[in-house]
């Protein structure tokens, strides 16, 4: 089982964008690009929901290339 370190930067700041709730940007490795907000995150995957709120994506932490708020 994968432990889930808090003490990395990377997760600390991706929890920071979940509290704060606001929108970041999100760039996968295919190039595409969501937009929204981030719900959730665990040691595999983000959960985000679009601007519109209607859709929630559940994203692999190895297809994003950046994270940008």
């Amino acid at each position: 089982m994968t432990e889930f370190n808090t003490g990395y930067p990377s997760v600390r700041r991706i929890q920071s964008f979940v509290k704060v709730k606001g929108e970041v940007e999100i760039k996968l490795l295919t190039n595409d690009v969501i937009i929204g907000r981030i719900l959730w995150q665990d040691p595999h995957c983000l959960c985000v929901v679009d601007r519109s709120s209607t859709k929630e994506f559940m994203i692999s932490r190895q297809a994003i290339a950046y994270v940008k708020a």
